[in-house]
């Protein structure tokens, strides 16, 4: 294949490997996909998406490789999300992705076009913070805040999926997201507080 490529055969090869990304990940295949939408479209090219984000709609050119972390965090200069361990095992970068926690670390900018998604900058209203924010201030949730931004994200998840019935399962719950600082017992208060102040 030459090595100029044009508009249309970015776009061709971008869709065909997102398709395939898509339909790996519902397989239980998400790694192979990546690695061949890396393959497939020559390094360097872009392709310009549109992700809707904390409700707004943001145009955005990211290489078809690029994660939706690095596009929220580089591109589109949301920062809340952390980058932790980039392997899906922390939890730092958590996100909802149509009201579903997901680690957008492990999952490609350009399949989450149409998804409506949520980080931490889109909880507070204005200067009114999001209940489990307030909540996380009000027990003393965190320590270094480097996993902050995700442990909330999770919580908000957490309530909404109705998981705050006892410690025991909110601590199951969010048990996909890790604190350095071992701040567990506050968290975990925190979210049940939130819950309590949400009606859940």
């Amino acid at each position: 294949m030459p090595n100029d490529h044009t508009r249309r055969t970015v776009f061709r090869f971008s869709a065909a490997a997102a398709a395939g990304t898509a339909a790996a990940t519902r397989l239980g295949g998400a790694a192979p996909a990546a690695e061949a939408t890396a393959r497939a479209v020559p390094a360097g090219s872009s392709v310009e998406i549109t992700l809707s984000v904390n409700g707004e709609r943001r145009r955005v050119a990211v290489e078809p490789r690029v994660t939706l972390l690095d596009a929220l965090r580089e591109r589109l200069r949301l920062t809340g999300t952390k980058k932790g361990c980039d392997r899906g095992e922390c939890g730092a970068c958590t996100v909802l992705v149509d009201g579903e926690r997901i680690k957008s670390c492990l999952t490609l900018a350009v399949m989450r076009q149409g998804a409506e998604i949520t980080t931490v900058e889109g909880l507070a209203r204005g200067e009114e913070l999001h209940p489990v924010q307030a909540a996380f201030i009000r027990h003393d949730a965190f320590q270094c805040g480097g996993c902050t931004p995700g442990q909330i994200m999770s919580a908000v998840a957490c309530i909404s999926e109705g998981n705050t019935g006892s410690d025991a399962e909110i601590r199951e719950s969010m048990s996909g997201n890790l604190c350095r600082c071992a701040a567990y017992q506050n968290i975990v208060a925190a979210v049940a507080d939130a819950a309590k102040e949400m009606g859940r």
